[in-house]
């Protein structure tokens, strides 16, 4: 399997699992959107470094071919499933551990 159908299944099996399964509303929350932006800046940064200076490289075979910031579109993939399925788990988890903590009582 190539490098791109990997990427391409990583975000699909990402949006199954938030939206089939863990069902957060991630994408309608504004937090992630600005979490995001910031993480694909630094991915970007990073990426553009590690692939403009060769320190990384891609068989071109593997890739699309489309680049941003010297990186391959796939990193850009794998980095949404990277923070979208982080995201998802951890605000399901947050939430499991809400509705199971004891109710706390006022006055004491």
């Amino acid at each position: 399997m190539t490098y791109t159908a990997l990427a391409i299944a990583s975000v699909i099996t990402t949006l199954v699992i938030e939206l089939v399964f863990l069902r957060t509303g991630l994408f309608r929350m504004p937090r992630f959107y600005l979490s995001y932006l910031i993480v694909i800046g630094f991915q970007l940064l990073t990426n553009g470094y590690l692939t403009g200076t060769g320190i990384v490289g891609y068989s071109p075979e593997a890739i699309l071919g489309f680049r941003i910031a010297n990186a391959p579109v796939e990193d850009l993939l794998f980095g949404f499933s990277l923070v979208v399925l982080t995201m998802a788990v951890w605000t399901k988890l947050s939430s499991l551990e809400t509705q199971n903590s004891p109710a706390t009582t006022k006055g004491k």
